[in-house]
């Protein structure tokens, strides 16, 4: 991924958990991204759920992917 000022925050809520740690997410704009759980929310074993409110990293190069940095 690339540095914080090339990404794009949003905020969405899990719809689905998929394989690898990773998640379908859709955004306040109805916009759905794959994303991933950033490497602190791993490291403290922050669990995430469906229907969990989060915060999303995307990244301007490709707006498919993303990455989950905050649970609200």
């Amino acid at each position: 991924m690339a540095k914080n000022e090339d990404m794009i925050e949003a905020r969405g809520v899990i719809e689905e958990a998929l394989p690898g740690t990773k998640f379908r997410v859709r955004l306040e704009n109805d916009h759905e991204v794959i994303s991933t759980i950033a490497g602190k929310m791993r490291k403290f074993r922050i669990r995430l759920g469906v229907g969990d409110e989060v915060k999303v990293e995307i990244s301007t190069y490709d707006l498919t992917k993303g990455r989950i940095t905050y649970r609200y």
